[in-house]
């Protein structure tokens, strides 16, 4: 029996899409390949999220019972007391100091919080993160470069040359005819 030949049976109770918070999961994937399609959960918190929810975690997303899914969302949306402190993606919170996993929409909104805050103090990395360089001390001499030419243009100076030649040219002649 194919791929092809599957039972309608299953493609009915199948959903394609669950949604978790502001994000669609493929409800087609295995429940841990689906839950790290999410931003803040990666391959171990998805190992951990099936395990506390009791789910096969090779299991495919879409085809569970809808309670077993809703255990599953809860458990995503408070991940933070599933997982140990060491393991949280906020470990440190700038204004409360507790230890907090976003996910979603949230891990992104936070993030660019950080980075306004940081260039509202003009902080080092908030000055780098203004002026669009490399804030992590990266290498930024052969790396990074945002115009298109790295060294020396070779096709550029040999166009610049030979415009130069007919222009001289064209002295030539001009100084000849007269």
């Amino acid at each position: 029996m194919s791929a092809e030949d599957t039972p309608d049976d299953e493609d009915e109770d199948l959903r394609y899409f669950v949604r978790i918070g502001q994000t669609d999961l493929d409800g087609t994937k295995s429940v841990e390949r689906s839950l790290t399609e999410m931003n803040g959960i990666g391959r171990r918190t998805a190992r951990i999220i099936a395990e506390e929810a009791g789910v096969d975690r090779r299991a495919t997303f879409g085809a569970l019972d809808d309670d077993v899914i809703d255990s599953v969302v809860e458990l995503v949306e408070s991940i933070e007391e599933e997982i140990p402190e060491w393991m949280v993606n906020r470990p440190s919170d700038y204004y409360t100091g507790e230890a907090t996993h976003e996910t979603g929409n949230d891990l992104s909104m936070t993030r660019q919080h950080d980075i306004n805050r940081m260039k509202k103090i003009d902080s080092y990395k908030g000055v780098r993160h203004r002026g669009g360089h490399k804030v992590r001390g990266q290498r930024t001499k052969s790396t990074g470069r945002t115009e298109g030419t790295i060294g020396v243009n070779v096709e550029e100076i040999k166009e610049d040359m030979a415009a130069e030649a007919a222009e001289a040219e064209e002295e030539e002649d001009d100084e000849g005819g007269l």
